[in-house]
Formats: structure tokens, C-alpha cells, sequence
């Protein structure tokens, strides 16, 4: 019978040393993404969006510097269509100790805007389009941010 208690104790003291490494969970609370051109006119030259857990939402400022947003909740239609987007973010990105990546837009080819929130820690990026200048890391994900962004625009 102490037998059986005793592996008993040691399976529970096991089963509930399970926590990851850092001991913190790795919440991400938003992402907004997007592209931007500067040598371009009307709406389509600034394209933001943030996407939460729940919701979709649009930039109506299409700010080039990409720090005044103004975000309205699209439908649940667009939300479907880019709810895994999250997914394919490249964690290796929050270790990238430059926010500009390449030479987004210095010859107008244009660029990529990524922020997330992650446990409440914003930080942003600047990335080029063109994937000769950024890390192959990266590329998948610039992939999938275009597709999306594809999506959104039909």
C-alpha cells in the first residue's frame, strides 16, 4: 500500500511541475499589420489593420509614420479571413534588436508595418518588401501578411 501512496506522490509532483521555461504565457494581445508607400496618392497608400482574438479592425488615418491609428471594427466575414494570422507570427521577430528591417520604401518598393502587443509589450517594425534585404525568418510570415492583406482587399 505505501508502495502505491508513494508512486502516487511522485506522479502528482510531476504532473504538476509543468510550466514552460520562462514561467509566463506567451498572450499575444494584438497585431496590427499593414503596408505603406510614401511615393503614392489616395487611400490605398497607407493599409493598417489590427487584428485581437475577437475582431478586426481597419486604420481609417492611413498614417505614414504610423503613429496616430484610428481603428474601426470591420465585419465577422473579414475577421474569418485573417483570425489565424497570429498564428505565423515569427517569435524570433521579438529578439530582432533593429525596428527597421532592410530599406523599407528608399526606392519605392514600399514596406511592411508590423506591431504587436504581447502581454502588454508593444513593439514595432519597419520591413522592406523585398526579401534579399530582410532575414529568411521572415519571409513566410511577409508571405502570409500579404495574402491577407489580399483577402481584405476584395
Amino acid at each position: 500500500m505505501k508502495y502505491i501512496l508513494g508512486f502516487l506522490l511522485v506522479c502528482i509532483s510531476l504532473l504538476s511541475c509543468t510550466t514552460n521555461d520562462t514561467g509566463e504565457t506567451s498572450k499575444i494581445d494584438y497585431l496590427i499589420f499593414g503596408r505603406f508607400y510614401g511615393m503614392c496618392i489616395g487611400k490605398s497608400c497607407v493599409t493598417n489593420y489590427k487584428l485581437t482574438n475577437s475582431t478586426l479592425f481597419a486604420d481609417t488615418n492611413n498614417d505614414y509614420s504610423h503613429t496616430a491609428f484610428n481603428f474601426v471594427a470591420l465585419d465577422a466575414d473579414k475577421f474569418g479571413q485573417v483570425n489565424d494570422l497570429m498564428d505565423f507570427f515569427p517569435s524570433k521577430l521579438l529578439n530582432e534588436k533593429e525596428t527597421v528591417l532592410g530599406c523599407p520604401d528608399c526606392y519605392d518598393q514600399g514596406g511592411v508595418f508590423i506591431q504587436i502587443s504581447k502581454n502588454g509589450v508593444v513593439k514595432s517594425w519597419r520591413i522592406d518588401t523585398n526579401k534579399n534585404d530582410v532575414p529568411a525568418y521572415l519571409h513566410s510570415f511577409m508571405d502570409k501578411v500579404n495574402e491577407k492583406m489580399a483577402l481584405l482587399s476584395k
